[in-house]
């Protein structure tokens, strides 16, 4: 039985772009192998020297990081050719080997526009959470007493919507979210659940399944659901959406009786 060759060198081939608007070119990179490393604390290696493999001294990849836990959601990538958080992708487990050379390649994610290299402005998503309304309307900071009680399923579901950390893995991977459509995307559907499921944040309901009507609603999802297989905190989007979906059959159809408030 043949023994692995034990790693000496890990070589990343890194999709570059000054801006949204300039061409992109690729880089490629050589840094020492060592155990138990991410993509993330490779990059920080490279940034310390950043020489090409050619011999090209160039300026440091740009890419973005905060928590390092996977929980804010900024280093989100395609890390060789799969959507995710850099800072969970352990090179050990990512990466090809061939020899002893471990090969990966990064591309930032393409539904976004570039800030520069792997940094991308997710703003849209954003902009996307204004127009479902995804807040608790309340008209100050004073003692509100206690909340209403709600059933142990409820809030379980509550909880598993609000780990959504807006990372962008699901409109990345989702089909329908393309220049052709104005598609919010499963995140937006799943905190209209959300917040529809909070005794005050309901205050919106009708606001919200007013909006995913529209074409940039809940008709746009096509049920690939590649958004639920790529999301790192396992957020049940298809559930969200299937039951925003029916939310918004019962609202249509109160509203042509007039039955809507």
């Amino acid at each position: 039985m043949a023994t692995a060759v034990a790693p000496k060198t890990i070589r990343f081939e890194i999709k570059r772009q000054e801006n949204n608007s300039a061409k992109a070119f690729w880089h490629t990179f050589e840094t020492p192998y060592k155990e138990d490393m991410n993509v993330i604390s490779t990059l920080m290696e490279i940034r310390k020297n950043p020489i090409t493999t050619d011999g090209q001294a160039v300026e440091p990849v740009a890419w973005e990081a905060a928590c390092l836990e996977e929980v804010c959601g900024t280093c989100t990538m395609y890390v060789n050719g799969h959507i995710r958080q850099a800072c969970t992708a352990l090179i050990d487990e990512v990466a090809e080997q061939r020899g002893d050379v471990m090969f990966v390649k990064l591309e930032p994610m393409s539904k976004f526009p570039i800030i520069r290299d792997l940094i991308v402005d997710r703003s849209k998503m954003f902009e996307n959470l204004i127009k479902v309304k995804a807040w608790v309307p309340i008209d100050g900071s004073y003692d509100l007493g206690m909340a209403q009680p709600q059933d142990d399923h409820v809030r379980k579901l509550r909880y598993d919507l609000s780990r959504c950390m807006t990372c962008g893995c699901c409109v990345e991977a989702c089909p329908q979210v393309n220049e052709r459509t104005e598609f919010v995307g499963p995140a937006a559907i799943a905190q209209a659940l959300l917040f529809n499921l909070h005794p005050v944040g309901k205050t919106f309901e009708n606001d919200r399944l007013d909006f995913l009507t529209t074409e940039e609603g809940i008709t746009n999802c096509g049920n690939a659901q590649n958004c639920v297989k790529v999301c790192p905190n396992e957020v049940p989007l298809t559930l969200a959406i299937a039951e925003m979906n029916r939310q918004t059959t019962v609202y249509k159809i109160k509203k042509f009786l007039g039955m809507t408030r």
